[in-house]
C-alpha cells in the first residue's frame, strides 16, 4: 500500500470474538468498494435496481464501522465504502440515483460500458477548511464515478465535505475522530498517476503508524 502500509484482508464467516481479535490486532482500516448495501439495514425495501447484496459481508463491515468510530481507529471508505459508513451510523440511501435523487446526474460510469476504472466523470468540491481539503491541497477535484447508488439522508456523526455538481454527498468525514473519511470516488485507480489521491492512502498509513506507536 501507499505509504509503506501492510494490508490484510479479513475474511467473511469470523465469528465475533475472533473478529474482535482482528481488529484488535490492526493499526486502520480501508472499507472498498463493491455490491450494494441491503436496503433492509436502512429501513427500506429492496429495489429492482439492487444488485451484488451481500448481507453477511454488509454485517461485517458495519461491525467494523462502529468500533473504528468508538475506537478512534483510522478508517477509510471508498465507494460502497462510504455507503456502509453511512448506513453503519444510521443513514440511508438512494437505491439508484437516477431512479430516485431529482436532478441527479449520471454517476454509473462503468467498465462493463467501455469506461476506463481512471476515467474522470465529473467535477468535485470541497468544503473550505475540511480535513479533506487540507489534506487534498485542492478545493475542486475531477474524479471518477462508478457507481449507481449514494448517500440521501446523512448520518448525523457524518460532516459533509465534498459534492458532486448535483448536490449529492461524495466525501465524509465523522465527527471529532482523528482519520475517518469517506469517499465516493475510487482514488486508488488515479493514484498511479495523481499524487492528490495517493496522499489519502498515505495519510491513512501514517494515522495508523502514528496509532499504533501511541500505544506501544
Amino acid at each position: 500500500m501507499a505509504g509503506g502500509g501492510a494490508p490484510l484482508q479479513i475474511p467473511l464467516g469470523l465469528d465475533q470474538t475472533t473478529l474482535r481479535a482482528v481488529f484488535e490486532r490492526v493499526d486502520g482500516l480501508l472499507l472498498a468498494g463493491g455490491g450494494d448495501v441491503d436496503p433492509a439495514f436502512y429501513g427500506g425495501p429492496t429495489s429492482d435496481k439492487c444488485r451484488g447484496i451481500d448481507r453477511e459481508r454488509d454485517a461485517l463491515e458495519m461491525t467494523l464501522v462502529r468500533w473504528s468510530i468508538e475506537a478512534g481507529k483510522p478508517l477509510l471508505t471508498i465507494c460502497r465504502g462510504i455507503q456502509v459508513m453511512n448506513v453503519a451510523l444510521g443513514g440511508s440511501l438512494y437505491q439508484d440515483l437516477l431512479s430516485d435523487m431529482p436532478g441527479a446526474l449520471r454517476h454509473d460510469y462503468f467498465t462493463s460500458d467501455g469506461f476506463a476504472r481512471d476515467h474522470r466523470a465529473h467535477p468535485l468540491t470541497l468544503v473550505r477548511d475540511s480535513g479533506l481539503i487540507h489534506l487534498l491541497g485542492a478545493e475542486r477535484l475531477a474524479v471518477n464515478s462508478l457507481h449507481h447508488q449514494g448517500i440521501k439522508g446523512l448520518a448525523s456523526d457524518l460532516t459533509p465535505v465534498g459534492h458532486a455538481p448535483d448536490g449529492l454527498v461524495e466525501a465524509v468525514e465523522v465527527k471529532g475522530h482523528p482519520f475517518a473519511i469517506g469517499v465516493q470516488w475510487h482514488p486508488e485507480a488515479l493514484a498511479a498517476d495523481d499524487p492528490m489521491m495517493r496522499r489519502l492512502f498515505e495519510a491513512l498509513v501514517k494515522a495508523a503508524r502514528d496509532g499504533r506507536d501511541r500505544h506501544l
